[in-house]
């Protein structure tokens, strides 16, 4: 029971401090009673497989930015539309990631999503550590400020709306303030480990 409610406490603390900064209001969702999963009732998975199956599903590559000092940014495949009314999209991060605090402190973020050519400019974003935006060319979104990179194919100005637990990830759902198109004309593609 430990281990779920831990999970649980770290996506209410996260509301609870996008409140207390005056952010735009974060609405807490109901969620469903949170129990463990018994040891009989845990999927005879190996990690590895599960990995090598769900890597045969093709998926856009995205750069989730936000304002700060320095910003703050980090590669993410697991983008997604989720709502037209009101507009909503969601993002995965794993929980133990160091941009996302940062991330959740400035209460707002930008999708930036990759172009076919812009391969190298995602594994700068997948380090930790290193100063991701060094001679990356980018500007403020319009209501977020969060960076917008040049030579994406399109962008999606957001604040965050909620914060779910999902295993050993975040699931955050962003709405969507502005949005727009950029230069890019063919999506960057992940599919089994590799670029396509």
């Amino acid at each position: 029971m430990v281990n779920v409610m831990g999970q649980a406490g770290t996506a209410e603390a996260a509301v609870r401090y996008l409140r207390s900064t005056g952010a735009r209001p974060v609405e807490a969702l109901p969620r469903p009673e949170l129990r463990c999963v018994r040891e009989d009732e845990r999927a005879p998975l190996d990690p590895t497989e599960f990995r090598r199956v769900l890597g045969t599903f093709a998926t856009g590559v995205t750069v989730i930015t936000a304002p700060g000092t320095p910003p703050a940014g980090f590669a993410c495949q697991s983008f997604s539309s989720l709502s037209l009314d009101p507009p909503l999209v969601a993002f995965m991060v794993g929980r133990g990631s160091g941009t996302w605090p940062r991330i959740a402190r400035a209460g707002v973020f930008c999708v930036n999503v990759l172009s076919a050519e812009q391969g190298e400019l995602c594994r700068a974003f997948a380090v930790s550590g290193a100063d991701k935006f060094a001679g990356v060319r980018h500007e403020p979104a319009p209501v977020s400020g969060s960076p917008r990179l040049a030579g994406t194919l399109a962008w999606i100005d957001c604040t965050i709306h909620a914060v779910h637990t999902g295993g050993d990830h975040l699931i955050v759902v962003g709405r969507v303030e502005a949005l727009g198109t950029g230069e890019g004309e063919r999506p960057l593609l992940f599919h089994r480990g590799r670029f396509i």
